[in-house]
């Protein structure tokens, strides 16, 4: 056995994506780190030996979309891949290099790979001082030293290994008084699953199972149990079991029931299915997993746990560090073993169920705290073994959400250094510094803004050669946007609960608005509408509020014809620039609110799902609305918020789509700015989830060919310059520090979109 010994600033044991986040995140910032990885590939669930694609907030919530590292891996795979996304089987080993690219091309990071960590050392009761690592096919076995370390492993192996308190399976009711727990406590935990991916051959193709699978012969097992067969080609989430058996010792058992399953699955579409086999009839398995994708295990206790009454209530965590928004999605523990599949699919993923209501939730913060150990002063958790109740795991698990807690776990972990701190010991300013760097980076935190004070553009005045306004949109208008206009809902789509548009707001006037309705009654129907303050694109609250304006609108037989409302509403009357609005009409199932033919940047709309609470409609994508004036909300300024993507505002530049390209963006200050980086942060890949998204995509908003020019010696000189973009954030060093007061950032070109978007800009000294 070859023994060796390394030492870095920081051990990152898991290679999954909140590991991959985790490990880049402290590299950036000038940390030492190596990833400790016990398989070929990285990704964790989302590699190419499972493939389960990464879900997130976007899933429910319009511009919901993580960004950060994250976001820069998953805008790189639908740049290169070639592959529709669909949510299970579709990964291909594009996304393992994207990852894998990323992690050797970083700076002060090395990778080892098929390498399992075996031994936990302290020097200190509460103070890891090591690692042991065995490389698998190598005959090698590694001490790796550490300042920092960050569990990763899923399993929370390193947590247990230095002694932590964790929690198994489900708190009872009376512990939290959570909603989804059970009256009673169990060690019942989610269970894990295999996927298979299916290859249509144009040809008919026989399948005959093996003895040892599990032979399936009634369809209500699928049926009448939530068990969809949503798509052919690709194998399905609900082929899942845990219990009876242990999720982490008895791992190889579920992967071979599993392996039972999946073949006899197969065997049931292939021979039996009477909606399916005639279907299925060209088509033959391609892949199988065999390493099972788990959904739970240990969960390590920290400095604060978690309950699902924090993501359900928006609870504000002065140290926010990431947000979720998945719903909280607890699957029937026994998987294919219990009497039906997970709740919401057992109900046909109905969206105004009584446990629909109860599950949906989010954007929610999520505190620092639930990544520190409680037991260990520099151990860092993140991923699904963080400090959380089993039914707040349901919503937090997601890897979308968890690669967000990798980065900043990463972050925490190079902070701590730099200011020798213990990792799980950080204080204000320095949670602060966290924060700050996060939305450098291109995080975003529900409740924290741009404050950097190394930032000089937040000093700067900015002006542009043009700006968009917002006129409305109409069923026939044309989707410019290459794709971002969204799914089409039902032909028909009767007004059966209350619908709102928001509207961004960009003068302090609204003299009338007008809605497309189709009303084939045949008799005159009353709809009534009203403006309501919201105070973002996810304040979905109803009723509670004092509505701006009200009006009954008639809407006489016939269809798609505009009808008009007189609002007249200013600021006298409570109306805000700089804010949204949002634009209600109350159900009528006899009439209907048709959607607009592509998507205005910056709004969404919502349906009332329960009293008093709204939820996204369809993608979230822009009913038809005309508004007088038109709303100048799009303006050079919001570049400059502090907010780098629709929230609380459209914080979004836009020039007129009727001006041609090249439109130039400028920042001017009173006094001279020795600049020596310039960052810059586009739209982009945020309305929609990730799985929307099709090969080779690169998002129309995004700039493609952009310059970066300086006022200096009475002209503009060119300081950077750049084509064939598609990323949303970029950063450029500059060679040389430059002395101006006016910096002027020109889009030659897009991806697709008539007008120039920058959504920040950030200026630091050289």
């Amino acid at each position: 056995m070859k023994m060796e010994q390394e030492a870095y600033d920081v051990v990152v044991c898991g290679g999954g994506l909140a590991g991959v986040c985790a490990a880049v995140a402290a590299a950036r910032q000038g940390a030492s780190v190596c990833i400790i990885q016990d398989r070929p590939v990285l990704g964790g669930n989302s590699s190419s030996e499972i493939r389960v694609t990464p879900h997130g907030a976007a899933q429910f919530h319009a511009y919901a979309r993580e960004t950060g590292i994250i976001s820069e891996l998953l805008i790189e795979e639908r740049a290169l891949n070639h592959e529709p996304i669909l949510e299970n089987g579709w990964t291909n080993s594009v996304w393992d290099m994207v990852l894998y690219n990323m992690a050797v091309s970083t700076p002060n990071l090395t990778l080892h790979l098929n390498s399992t960590v075996t031994g936990v050392h302290k020097h200190a009761e509460r103070h890891i001082s090591s690692v042991t690592v065995r490389v698998a096919g190598a005959e090698t076995q590694i001490t790796a030293e550490g300042q920092v370390f960050i569990d990763c492993t899923g399993d929370g192996v390193v947590a247990d290994l230095a002694g932590c308190e964790w929690r198994w399976g489900s708190e009872g009711r009376e512990e939290f008084s959570e909603p989804h727990a059970p009256l009673a406590a169990s060690g019942d935990t989610m269970g894990s699953s295999i996927h298979f991916k299916a290859k249509d051959m144009g040809r008919p193709v026989p399948f005959e199972a093996p003895d040892w699978a599990v032979r399936y012969e009634d369809p209500a097992f699928f049926y009448d149990q939530g068990r969809h067969f949503y798509d052919l080609a690709a194998g399905y989430w609900w082929i899942e079991i845990g219990i009876p058996w242990n999720t982490i010792y008895n791992n190889e058992q579920i992967r071979h029931e599993l392996t039972r399953h999946v073949l006899g699955i197969w065997d049931w579409i292939k021979n039996r299915d009477p909606l399916l086999k005639e279907k299925a009839a060209n088509y033959a398995l391609d892949w199988i997993g065999q390493v099972p994708g788990k959904r739970e295990s240990r969960r390590v206790l920290g400095r604060y746990f978690m309950t699902e009454h924090d993501p359900a209530g928006r609870t504000v965590f002065p140290d926010e560090i990431a947000f979720g928004g998945w719903f909280i999605d607890l699957h029937s523990t026994g998987g294919l073993l219990a009497p039906t599949a997970e709740p919401s699919a057992a109900e046909g993923y109905a969206e105004t169920s009584e446990y629909a209501i109860k599950s949906y939730c989010g954007p929610y913060g999520i505190p620092l705290r639930i990544l520190m150990a409680k037991d260990a002063d520099n151990l860092l958790l993140a991923g699904r073994n963080v400090s959380v109740s089993h039914a707040a795991l349901g919503t937090v698990r997601v890897m979308a959400t968890t690669a967000l807690l990798g980065q900043a776990a990463g972050t925490a972990a190079s902070v701590a250094l730099r200011r020798g701190r213990e990792a799980c010991s950080l204080e204000e300013a320095d949670i602060r510094e966290v924060q700050q760097i996060l939305l450098r980076e291109g995080c975003f935190l529900p409740n924290c803004r741009n404050e950097d004070p190394g930032d000089v553009a937040r000093s700067a005045r900015a002006r542009a050669g043009s700006s968009a306004r917002v006129h409305g949109v109409g069923p026939e208008s044309r989707d410019y946007t290459g794709g971002f206009g969204g799914t089409r809902l039902p032909e028909k789509e009767p007004l059966t609960h209350r619908r709102g548009q928001w509207i961004a707001v960009g003068t302090e006037e609204i003299r009338s608005l007008a809605v497309c309705l189709s009303n084939e009654s045949g008799t005159e129907q009353t709809v009534e509408a009203s403006l309501v303050p919201v105070d973002s694109i996810w304040d979905y609250g109803c009723g509670g509020k004092q509505p701006l304006a009200r009006q009954r609108l008639a809407v006489p037989p016939g269809r798609m014809q505009w009808v008009a409302w007189e609002a007249g509403l200013t600021a006298a009357e409570g109306l805000r620039s700089g804010g949204y609005v949002r634009l209600e009409l109350a159900a009528n199932p006899q009439v209907e609110w048709h959607k607009g033919g592509t998507v205005i940047p910056g709004h969404t709309s919502a349906y009332e799902m329960a009293p008093s609470t709204m939820r996204r409609y369809g993608d979230g994508g822009t009913l038809s609305f005309r508004i007088d004036p038109p709303q100048a909300c799009y303006e050079p300024s919001n570049v400059l918020t502090g907010i780098a993507r629709p929230y609380d505002y459209t914080n979004l530049w836009r020039s007129d789509p009727a001006g041609p390209l090249p439109q130039r963006l400028e920042l001017e200050w009173e006094t001279e700015q020795c600049i020596g980086t310039v960052e810059l942060a586009f739209p982009g890949q945020l309305f929609r989830e990730y799985h929307r998204y099709p090969p080779f995509y690169r998002d129309p908003q995004c700039p493609r060919d952009y310059s970066i020019a300086a006022w200096t010696g009475g002209l503009w000189t060119t300081v950077a310059s750049v084509t064939g973009n598609y990323q949303t954030r970029r950063r450029h060093p500059l060679s040389e520090a430059v002395k101006t007061d006016k910096l002027r950032v020109t889009v030659h070109a897009t991806n697709g979109d008539p007008s120039a978007c920058i959504a920040e800009i950030r200026c630091y000294r050289f």
